[in-house]
């Protein structure tokens, strides 16, 4: 697709071969077809590296960010689950909204957590609300562990946030479906993949291999869980819209 934004005309358009469409500037097509381009150059360029959350390294988009809080807000999970630790940064954020809610706690789940990365979150203030696991996320060991750390009754979200190959994801889905309260979620994050094959610091069948079609194929074979996008929960603006990098992400399971 070719994008020519013409701001003395004040338009956009985009020609995709033969078709042509144009909008002007100031207008919510405008700008899904800039953020498009924006979302895809951002993650080539690492812009989610540049950000904190109370002194950890956070590798998210800050609105994923805010639109994991809502989620949270509406679900109130017991118990929040997420595979990938790398700096912390999540962990930490996740249980800065369990601290200002007074509800909940958090595990973390990687194959291998770096000593200063262990050491900085243990220091954390927040650290009463972390538990942290170093193993695969997809070993049985693991997933026992997790489990085990579960009370009868409390009421879990899951976010699968560490390799993200298909197949991985995928196995992640299988077994930590079962963790998922109703009418909480599981989230296949960082499917934005799909839509960067080809571009720089891609692999190879990035446009198959990734979280959403794990995320779908998952869905197909459990209908139990919707595969939905994240409602607004306000927006008195004209974008309707995420500008994300969880595209077909949450899965719902039926309440």
């Amino acid at each position: 697709m070719r994008l020519v934004i013409d701001t003395d005309a004040r338009t956009v358009t985009a020609e995709r071969g033969a078709a042509r469409e144009e909008h002007p500037l100031d207008s919510p097509a405008a700008f899904d077809l800039i953020t498009e381009h924006w979302v895809t150059v951002g993650w080539t360029q690492k812009y989610a590296y540049g950000f904190t959350w109370l002194g950890r390294p956070v590798i998210q988009l800050p609105e994923d960010m805010i639109r994991i809080q809502e989620v949270l807000h509406r679900v109130k999970p017991d118990v929040i689950v997420e595979t990938g630790v790398a700096h912390g940064g999540s962990l930490v954020y996740y249980a800065s909204l369990c601290k200002a809610t007074d509800k909940g706690r958090v595990i973390g789940v990687d194959i291998e957590i770096r000593p200063h990365n262990r050491a900085a979150i243990e220091a954390h203030p927040l650290a009463g609300y972390i538990t942290l696991i170093e193993g695969s996320s997809t070993a049985p060991e693991t997933v026992a562990q997790v489990k085990g750390l579960i009370r009868p009754g409390e009421r879990v979200l899951v976010l699968l946030d560490s390799n993200h190959s298909k197949a991985h994801v995928r196995a992640e889905l299988d077994l930590y479906a079962e963790l998922v309260s109703p009418g909480s979620y599981i989230v296949a994050t960082d499917g934005i993949m799909g839509a960067l094959a080809g571009r720089p610091g891609s692999q190879p069948g990035w446009e198959w291999d990734n979280p959403t079609e794990a995320a779908r194929e998952f869905q197909a074979a459990n209908p139990q869980f919707t595969l939905e996008e994240n409602v607004f929960a306000f927006n008195e603006g004209k974008i309707a819209r995420h500008v994300t990098y969880w595209p077909s992400a949450y899965l719902r399971r039926a309440a």
